[in-house]
């Protein structure tokens, strides 16, 4: 999809809050979030548990749609979607990565791969030799046929990040990617993802604790209690 009338901006969301049913009770989740996110840069959001950093990346991720507040995601003004076109929109505009991996577990490595391009009825041969490609990328030429439980940990989210770039997607999120995950492997993964994000010219947005994954960022907003704080300048030793 070209961005190019969207001024270099994969997210730009204006005055957008997100409250939530509990019981008869209205709990705000978000309020009056104004942001620009840039398009083909490394970006992380920041913020303690509870802040409101998973929110933000459903409304982004097109899994959840905001209360009030206008929003757009990769030129597309969500509001304007069905329920259906969104799906669609997402299926074929976003990736997504989690902290449990959230593979399927009855299928190879090959088959969770390949599975985003099932969804978008990807010609089978080009479907072979998009995920065939990935896997090679990430590292696991070797281990396709392994299911997810003959796999370590760096390898179930390496698997999980070439699912989510196998599509050629506009945006990635990541919730919390390297979470579940001890710091030589994380750093390993977040190495991957920034080579990943560089050669593939793909939007990367990342909810996240974690200083390494920060020190790559080459754009941080920070989120605390449903309100943006005044955008900073990635940690000391971040690669912009």
């Amino acid at each position: 999809m070209d961005l190019s009338e969207n001024n270099g901006y994969a997210v730009r969301m204006t005055e957008v809050s997100k409250s939530y049913l509990m019981g008869k009770v209205e709990v705000p989740a978000l309020l009056g979030i104004t942001l620009e996110i840039p398009r083909k840069k490394f970006n992380v959001i920041i913020g303690p548990s509870g802040s409101g950093k998973t929110t933000l990346l459903n409304l982004i991720g097109c899994i959840d749609a905001p209360t009030t507040g206008r929003m757009e995601v990769c030129g597309q003004d969500i509001a304007a979607l069905t329920d259906d076109r969104r799906s669609d929109f997402r299926a074929r505009n976003i990736g997504f990565i989690f902290q449990n991996f959230n593979l399927i577990p009855v299928l190879s490595a090959y088959e969770n791969v390949e599975y985003p391009l099932l969804l978008t009825k990807t010609p089978g041969r080009e479907r072979k030799d998009l995920t065939l490609r990935m896997l090679e990328a990430v590292g696991l030429g070797a281990h396709k046929h392994h299911r997810p439980n003959e796999l370590s940990g760096g390898q179930r989210q390496r698997v999980a990040i070439a699912r989510a770039l196998v599509k050629g997607p506009e945006l990635v999120l990541a919730d919390e990617p390297t979470a579940n995950l001890d710091s030589k492997t994380g750093l390993s993964i977040i190495g991957l993802m920034h080579e990943m994000q560089t050669s593939n010219h793909t939007t990367f947005i990342f909810s996240s604790h974690d200083r390494q994954v920060m020190e790559q960022a080459e754009a941080v907003f920070e989120i605390r209690d449903g309100r943006l704080v005044e955008p900073h300048e990635p940690p000391r030793g971040s690669q912009s």
